[in-house]
């Protein structure tokens, strides 16, 4: 297995200095929330990228990809009724594409449950159309520079579209694009009531990413979800993409979380 953990975990700390600690700590990769780099990724100058990729290479690290990607800036929507509104998130979103292969990323998980809302007075159907259509200039980026786009099942309240591996799944058959995928989170297929490496077994093909958190928002080893059979599942169903530690509890400190959590993995990889 490879790992990677979330770069957002280590808040307030400059990009060198995080690179640098999580290469210390035993990873092999970095994941990037673009809004901790700017709030327009489209600020960002052909050479800040530069800097950031090799800054990541000289630790030893490889920038995994890109999650978080509709925080900033503000307004964005991939399901409004606002036809400007969904032009300029898809517009966003393929850039957002050329930066992940700026910093040598091969993925991005496309979670942002806020920008993604069903209107009170819209459909699941409208929904999806205004996705497929918002995903386009993106996908095909992501198909000439090879970069996987996943995604992201998240349950309510926090979303109330594409709330399940299942449908996330149906949309990936159904719009049909070799780029296109899904993510397994930990802690968002623990809400989903069924075993999580059954969940593993079940949609394997479709998995381009791994989130690992617990039940509880926190590290792997900080709460009762039990990893072994998830690393287990893993490995028989021959994963061979990167783990990567995402949490939303930032508690006790970083450092904490990115040790003990890696710890953890590899305890339960070991024992699988």
């Amino acid at each position: 297995m490879k790992y990677a953990i979330c770069n957002e975990t280590f808040q307030g700390w400059g990009w060198a200095e995080t690179c640098q600690q999580v290469a210390e700590l035993g990873y092999e990769g970095i994941e990037v929330a673009p809004f901790t780099l700017s709030e327009d990724a489209r600020a960002i100058s052909s050479h800040a990228r530069n800097v950031y990729a090799k800054t990541a290479q000289r630790a030893g690290l490889e920038v995994t990809g890109l999650h978080w990607l509709l925080v900033s800036p503000k307004g964005l929507s991939i399901t409004t009724a606002d036809d400007a509104v969904r032009q300029e998130t898809a517009l966003y979103l393929a850039e957002l594409v050329e930066l992940c292969n700026d910093l040598g990323g091969k993925v991005m998980v496309l979670g942002s449950p806020a920008q993604r809302r069903i209107a009170p007075d819209e459909t699941a159907e409208t929904a999806i159309q205004r996705l497929q259509a918002c995903l386009e200039p993106a996908l095909v980026k992501a198909e000439k520079h090879g970069i996987r786009l996943c995604l992201e099942p998240l349950p309510p309240p926090e979303a109330n579209f594409i709330l399940t591996l299942q449908e996330s799944v149906t949309l990936v058959k159904r719009f049909n694009h070799p780029q296109l995928c899904t993510i397994f989170d930990v802690k968002s297929a623990s809400s989903e009531g069924k075993p999580l490496d059954a969940l593993i077994h079940e949609f394997a093909p479709y998995i381009g990413h791994v989130h690992a958190n617990d039940a509880n928002r926190r590290g792997p080893g900080f709460g009762d979800t039990d990893f072994l059979p998830i690393l287990r599942a893993l490995k028989e169903t021959a994963y061979d993409k990167y783990i990567s530690i995402e949490v939303f509890d930032y508690s006790p400190d970083p450092i904490t979380i990115a040790r003990e959590g890696l710890a953890h993995l590899k305890k339960c990889e070991t024992l699988s």
